[in-house]
């Protein structure tokens, strides 16, 4: 090989390693299986009506999907994450700490958590602190902390069914876990004297909890099979399926749109994605797609993303997300405490 060549190969390898990007027109996205039929969705349209090919998305759950995004700069590093919860403190750190240290936030919309089960049974209407003593590892029975010893709805409350208490559910990976534990299982449990007053979320791990990945259309799949089962996974994929689903009114109140949007409904979460503004130069498309997703065709009440479960944000929430990422405004550990 010519001298000057090999050194030319070996100083690109060299460069890759080191992390620097290389230009490239297909972006690259991970994160939450809950936003994955929402990014999917703009990606279609961003590479049937641009020139830039069809972004590639990976549904990896949040955390995991921040994992990714927080390695590095460069080749081998995604673009963008999706999330169903905000990026945590200790997530942002580890950014900075890897040279990840110029990231935009992009606010999507609202979704609520569904807790769901086959349309073959009657609605069973259920409040946090029934699913908390469902699903928690330790439960306070005679005024002490032991080992779950419920197996039958029936045995927490005579008004539920006696059914067996099974129930699919989002990994540790997952933002629509972290958002149960922090909305249902620490909300339920945070006044429970046993717990001296802070909130419990260890889950089961004695079968009755049952880990389904980060695929939500694999717990609908599996709901279909054992309709004795519940799930847990984001509404969208509830109102996707209302001909073979039934959700639980939660705390009393339904899992409707119009709920979930004004906060009502107890289980209700933001949705976001994170751009990182440091492969801004070597992927002109990211730009582009971030600014399609933030679009009122996308995400307004009128959007193509309502009519597959997103609930749109108010008006001006929206223009202030949208007018962030046009910016690209870069987000500070302060926005995060």
């Amino acid at each position: 090989m010519n001298r000057i060549l090999k050194t030319t190969v070996i100083a690109a390898a060299v460069m890759g390693v080191a992390g620097v990007a290389q230009a490239r027109d297909q972006v690259r996205i991970v994160g939450s299986s809950t936003v994955y039929p929402f990014a999917s969705y703009v990606a279609e349209e961003f590479g049937a009506t641009t020139d830039f090919p069809t972004p590639v998305i990976e549904s990896t759950g949040s955390g995991g999907g921040l994992r990714l995004f927080c390695n590095g700069v460069g080749e081998g590093t995604p673009d963008i994450t999706n999330a169903s919860r905000r990026i945590k403190v200790s997530e942002f750190e580890r950014c900075a700490e890897n040279g990840v240290t110029d990231i935009t936030e992009a606010f999507i919309g609202y979704d609520g958590i569904a807790f769901a089960q086959s349309s073959a049974n009657e609605a069973m209407d259920v409040t946090r602190e029934q699913i908390f003593l469902a699903l928690a590892a330790k439960v306070p029975v005679d005024g002490e902390l032991v080992d779950n010893p419920y197996t039958q709805w029936s045995d927490i409350d005579a008004s539920l069914p006696d059914r067996e208490i099974a129930v699919y559910g989002p990994p540790t990976t997952s933002g629509t876990r972290d958002a149960f534990e922090e909305l249902v299982m620490e909300a339920a449990s945070e006044d429970m004297e046993a717990y001296g007053g802070e909130g419990y979320t260890d889950i089961r791990a004695d079968g009755a909890f049952i880990d389904a990945g980060e695929n939500d259309n694999l717990i609908v799949q599996r709901l279909a099979e054992n309709t004795d089962a519940f799930g847990i996974f984001g509404y969208s994929f509830l109102e996707e399926n209302s001909d073979s689903l039934i959700g639980s009114s939660i705390d009393g109140v339904e899992p409707t749109p119009e709920a979930i949007g004004s906060g009502e409904y107890p289980v209700a979460r933001s949705l976001f994605f994170y751009v990182k503004n440091q492969h801004a130069d070597e992927v002109p498309a990211m730009y582009e797609y971030a600014n399609m997703f933030m679009s009122e065709q996308m995400i307004s009440d009128l959007g193509y993303l309502k009519g597959i479960g997103l609930i749109p944000a108010p008006e001006e929430l929206r223009e202030q997300a949208r007018q962030a990422v046009a910016d690209h405004e870069s987000l500070e550990l302060a926005d995060l405490k």
